[in-house]
């Protein structure tokens, strides 16, 4: 019977975290992280369905906030309640309701920036950060925000 590995609590400051296993090499890779479980587990049921469908075994770990520490949670349990949040107004004469696709764009374009910054070794993320981060995000399309998260990883340390 086969031990499943156990992987590294996450550098930086707790957030959600997916870590994938690469038993050739028997190292731990982030598969995706963001603030939100959502986008996350949204990345792990993609990237898991991929690597599957290319005949690899998947052993993925999920990481996230817990008490204001890292917690190791288990990918088949429920998720979290959610913490209560102000009731959404109407959008405004104009704008229009966010659809499941610029949800679905704008946690992509969150996760790639996200990936260039930690991989830069920037983990440890201000609020002021996260707002420029955020910022990023919401102006700029999805090709951009890629090429400067590659930037950033180019950048980062090892390189």
């Amino acid at each position: 019977m086969e031990t499943r590995p156990q992987s590294p609590r996450p550098p930086g400051t707790p957030r959600w975290v997916a870590l994938f296993h690469r038993p050739a090499s028997g190292t731990w890779q982030v598969g995706a992280e963001a603030p939100d479980r959502e986008p996350v587990l949204y990345a792990l049921g993609e990237m898991t369905q991929t690597l599957r469908a290319r005949g690899e075994d998947v052993t993925v770990d999920l990481w996230g906030p817990g008490d204001g520490a890292w917690r190791r949670y288990d990918i088949s349990a429920p998720a979290p309640a959610p913490a209560p949040t102000p009731t959404a107004q109407p959008p405004a004469p104009g704008d229009q309701a966010p659809t499941p696709l610029t949800e679905r764009l704008h946690s992509r374009r969150h996760q790639a920036l996200m990936a260039g910054l930690s991989k830069a070794g920037l983990y440890d993320l201000t609020a002021e950060d996260v707002k420029a981060v955020q910022t990023v995000v919401d102006r700029l399309d999805e090709a951009t925000v890629r090429t400067l998260a590659r930037w950033l990883a180019a950048a980062g340390p090892g390189n």
